[in-house]
């Protein structure tokens, strides 16, 4: 699907490392480009003709992200990606709001940006952690969810979908729920948001977090999605110019509003115009029509590998386009290592997701991550070197 539009697909590469990031078209390209070439300026400083553009395409990006998430303007957040916004959520709001002995509720399928936080402010305020067990799929389940809820529970953190399990969690469903029990709910949707519909308002979500690199979109800038009651009650974890009203030498200042207090200094304005750009192209492709191509594509991928009897499967189950696999008594690394050899794009390790070992029994596994441009013939050739994988060590010794 649009393969055309993907410089690097010229190239003679299978890339399917797509959770890690994705390939950028060549109208986001094109569109950063325009502002370093033609209007180059500083946002919200100028008063001539190039600042003035660049205010008018930096500012619009906000109700991109508005249509494209269901939530409010002023709720947009620019950031330099998931990692910072969920590290904003903890510090700018948790820990202000949180007490000692409150409990948070992760699982152990979550990226290292939701654990490391929540575990650093535990060190600080004594938080209690909880990690809610998976399935036999190693899915999470609302069921698993309510039965470790208690009167302590005050958040429930988690991302849409894993970036290794690819499980799709029903965000909606654990909303409700999170909203009928008054429990914050925090929604990393780094793998969800390029993938599939995310609707901020509709599944009660309190803040919402993700990545444009992993969207088509530049890297180093990401969203934060909050509902504004709680963007007006948090601090923000980065100050400077830009984000306030005043300050005085006796020390007293003004922060303005929401959103513009938490954007200190000079942004990323080429990847904030870029992400807009990225998010249109998305919208005019179909989201919808994206997640079901690349579940149609896993399930081919899943239908092809039946025959290999050493591959081991983590995630046959899930509803995405992630697969995590092995070869029987072969390290990920040199799965990974071997399928480079026939210029194909995998990801292998623990992914940034070092607590799934206790589900899974394994530390390491290969990720084939699928997204919108990815073909059949890009599957063919995957196969084709899994089913001779008896020549692995010939090929990277």
């Amino acid at each position: 699907m649009n393969r055309e539009d993907f410089p690097l697909l010229k190239k003679d590469i299978v890339y399917l490392d797509n959770g890690a990031t994705t390939l950028k078209p060549k109208v986001v390209i094109d569109k950063m480009n325009k502002y370093y070439l033609e209007h180059t300026a500083n946002i919200h400083r100028g008063d001539y003709d190039l600042a003035t553009k660049t205010n008018e395409l930096y500012d619009n990006v906000r109700e991109i992200v508005r249509e494209f998430v269901n939530c409010d303007y002023h709720e947009v957040i620019y950031t330099s990606g998931t990692t910072m916004s969920l590290n904003m959520v903890v510090f700018g709001y948790m820990r202000k709001h949180l007490k000692k002995g409150d409990e948070v509720l992760l699982n152990k399928g979550e990226h290292a940006s939701n654990v490391l936080p929540w575990i650093k402010l535990s060190e600080e305020i004594g938080i209690v952690i909880k990690y809610v067990p998976l399935d036999k799929n190693y899915e999470l389940t609302l069921d698993n969810i309510r039965k470790c809820v208690t009167k302590k529970t005050k958040v429930i953190s988690l991302a849409h979908v894993s970036n290794v399990i690819g499980d799709v969690r029903d965000i909606k469903s654990i909303g409700k729920f999170c909203k009928e029990k008054n429990i914050l709910f925090n929604v990393d949707g780094a793998q969800s948001v390029p993938h599939m519909k995310v609707d901020f308002k509709d599944s009660n979500i309190d803040f919402l977090s993700f990545s444009g690199h992993k969207m088509c979109g530049p890297t180093g800038i990401g969203i934060l999605v909050g509902r504004k009651e709680l963007l007006e009650d948090m601090d923000p974890i980065f100050l400077g110019g830009g984000m306030n009203n005043y300050f005085e030498e006796d020390g007293s200042y003004e922060l303005k509003e929401v959103p513009t207090k938490f954007e200190a200094g000079t942004p990323p304005i080429a990847e904030v115009i870029g992400l807009g750009e990225t998010i249109k192209y998305l919208m005019n492709l179909g989201i919808d029509k994206i997640h079901k191509y690349e579940v149609e594509l896993k399930k081919y991928l899943l239908e092809q590998v039946k025959a290999i009897d050493n591959l081991i499967i983590y995630n046959k189950n899930s509803n995405s386009g992630i697969l995590a696999f092995n070869i029987d008594g072969v390290f990920a690394q040199d799965t990974a290592v071997y399928l480079n050899h026939y210029n194909i794009a995998v990801r292998a390790g623990n992914h940034c997701t070092k607590l799934l070992k206790d589900e899974i029994g394994v530390k390491n596994t290969v990720r084939v991550s699928i997204y919108f441009y990815n073909n059949k013939e890009d599957i063919d050739i995957l196969v084709k070197a899994l089913k001779n994988n008896k020549d692995i060590f010939k090929v990277i010794i």
